[in-house]
């Protein structure tokens, strides 16, 4: 495992990002605990020692999950991060009050303290929050770091690098790290390459989340797949993401979002040594992510569903958007046409509050204008299903 130094601290490069956990396969929206197990087994055997969470992550249920996991190892054996979601005091919603959230996730964790904790999702919205110093915010949080329970402050950010300059003008003197959304595509798309110059002055080390993209970096068509292992045969499609990381920015840590055992011991393969690109392979990943670019940059993050009036699937209706963008397949209209009419795209009231919560800037009323108009040119999936029984019963007959 390789390791970066964060003040007296060997942290491992790869820490276990715990926003999309394997799940039980009944459909209970439960965490598979077992197969949490064996990944956190294998995580501390290679070395992994950083594992991040959040108040929101799987509803509340990730802090119980991985708080269980890691106790059956001893303390001092792992860093655990936690997050204060001041994003969500921003959408109409009962104020989170830092010192309520703080001691319910003490709890959920069964933990004394947290190593690393930080201010959830600074951008341009929660910045009514994290901007206005009457919230006092910064006051408790502090303490709780004079009294040990925290023991380094730090913040996650989805900002343009202007908000970012703000929130550091405010409190860069009491942060200690920042998390960024961070890859080969976001080095251009979202300015990420001016975002690590600023926290380079400010004295920051970077921690990456998102290095690739929530899944969508882990797999692409056919073709493109092919260039890559010509290039490196050995090496997984994900891992380039990971070597672009080790050879560009150089993060301290990379969080990866991890759901199933396979994904745990390839990241650990591609994590127990640095091999850095080369200007061709840089060249390379540079064209798939400006091709990438062109479509929808959702991360499933799901920060847009909590305030939607019409309790919309924003991800999954967006992630059915990049699909018609590119072919609409029978297998689109069909997960298309298993909703209800009331959770598909034409159901949005164009509000605009996904667009405010959305830590990628997507114009979500925008493109689920242009989903339902996709859709409408193509075969309904009833009207398929209609012609496949006809077709049955005139085969019949």
């Amino acid at each position: 495992m390789l390791f970066k130094t964060f003040q007296d601290i060997k942290l491992s490069s790869l820490g276990f990002g715990t926003m999309r956990l394997p799940m039980m396969p009944d459909g209970s929206g439960e965490i598979d605990q077992a197969e949490l197990d064996r990944m956190v087994d294998a995580a501390m055997e290679a070395g992994v020692n950083y594992y991040d969470t959040a108040f929101p992550y799987h509803d509340g249920k990730s802090e119980v999950a991985v708080g269980k996991s890691l106790s059956r190892y001893p303390r001092e054996s792992w860093y655990l991060a936690d997050k204060f979601p001041g994003h969500q005091n921003v959408h109409g919603v009962t104020p989170l009050r830092p010192e309520d959230v703080f001691e319910e996730q003490l709890r959920r964790c069964g933990v004394e303290y947290f190593d690393f904790y930080l201010l959830h999702n600074v951008n341009e919205s929660s910045m009514k929050y994290y901007g206005n110093p009457e919230n006092r915010y910064m006051d408790f949080f502090l303490e709780q770091k004079r009294n040990g329970r925290i023991r380094h402050l730090g913040f996650s950010c989805h900002a343009d690098p202007e908000c970012l300059r703000d929130f550091l003008a405010l409190n860069g003197d009491h942060m200690e790290f920042c998390q960024i959304q961070l890859n080969y595509v976001d080095w251009f798309l979202q300015n990420a390459v001016e975002k690590c110059r600023i926290l380079r002055e400010a004295g920051l080390p970077v921690w990456v989340m998102e290095p690739v993209r929530g899944g969508k970096l882990a797999r692409f068509p056919e073709q493109t797949e092919a260039q890559l292992r010509e290039l490196r045969p050995d090496e997984s499609i994900p891992a380039w993401a990971f070597r672009w990381l080790q050879t560009v920015p150089k993060p301290t840590v990379v969080l990866s979002g991890m759901s199933s055992l396979g994904q745990m011991e390839d990241n650990i393969r591609t994590f127990s040594t640095d091999r850095p690109l080369s200007e061709k392979e840089i060249g390379l990943l540079d064209r798939i992510g400006r091709d990438f670019a062109r479509k929808i940059p959702c991360t499933g993050c799901r920060y847009c569903c909590a305030g939607c009036p019409m309790e919309l699937n924003i991800p999954f209706l967006l992630s059915l958007a990049n699909d018609v963008g590119v072919y609409a397949s029978m297998n689109t209209v069909m997960r298309y046409g298993s909703l209800e009419p009331e959770k598909r795209a034409d159901a949005c009231i164009g509000c605009g509050q996904c667009v405010e919560a959305c830590p990628q800037k997507i114009n979500v009323p925008e493109e689920m204008k242009k989903l339902a108009e996709g859709m409408k040119s193509q075969k309904s999936w009833e009207a398929i299903c209609r012609e496949r029984a006809e077709a049955a019963k005139a085969g019949r007959g």
